[in-house]
């Protein structure tokens, strides 16, 4: 599992650019968004978890759907279908994978982002701890939408279109943490509990549904 984990991580880095692709994306959303909205610095200090979560969740969907892409390229998809070790096992390994080649580091650069929106420390702290509780969970998500989309040719649309709606919970509790680490009296713990709980519900239904979409398109 640890060779799986190295050998994914290392295609997952250098895939499309990587992390470095969906960094640069991650900063572009998030840096337009002043102009649309104006000079107004306490404008962008409120809605500034927001759009930093916005940002990193439409930058967490890139690359999702190369997801088993390679496996099926070189027909390794078949032998990791037939291999002792549970498929649930090994889609876990490559969603971890790819979680720190390409979400971690969108996690990394929050806190930078945020400074550009003028959010507090406080705000930026709390941005931060969300998004790594819950960036997993799109990962999750995104792996059984990229093993229903493994063999069809535009599979990454039909990707970003399965996961999108299953990843609003993921944005709504993300935003109402970090919301409620700066502003009272919303307390921070029970949107942050929930939050936990729905990416250790998806880090057990992920890895299973892909499992078993994985079978089915084998067949």
């Amino acid at each position: 599992m640890i060779a799986l984990f190295l050998r994914d991580l290392k295609l997952s880095v250098r895939a499309g650019g990587g992390a470095l692709i969906g960094v640069l994306f991650f900063m572009t959303v998030v840096a337009v968004i002043p102009f649309g909205v104006g000079p107004d610095l306490n404008l962008l200090s409120r809605i500034g978890p927001a759009i930093v979560w916005i940002g990193a969740l439409l930058a967490a969907l890139l690359g999702l759907d190369r997801l088993f892409q390679a496996e099926r390229d070189d027909g390794s998809l078949d032998l990791i279908l037939m291999q002792e070790t549970p498929l649930v096992l090994t889609v876990f390994v490559k969603c971890l994978a790819h979680w720190v080649a390409t979400s971690l580091p969108l996690v990394i650069a929050s806190p930078l982002l945020g400074l550009f929106m003028n959010m507090n420390e406080v705000a930026i702290g709390a941005v931060m701890l969300t998004l790594l509780v819950g960036s997993p969970a799109i990962t999750f998500i995104g792996a059984a939408g990229a093993a229903v989309a493994v063999a069809l040719p535009r599979g990454g649309l039909l990707v970003s279109i399965l996961v999108l709606p299953l990843a609003i919970p993921v944005l709504i509790f993300g935003v109402s943490a970090s919301y409620a680490a700066v502003e009272d009296p919303a307390p921070f713990l029970p949107p942050f509990l929930f939050l936990i709980a729905i990416t250790l519900f998806f880090a057990v239904i992920g890895p299973l549904a892909a499992a078993l979409a994985l079978r089915s398109s084998s067949d």
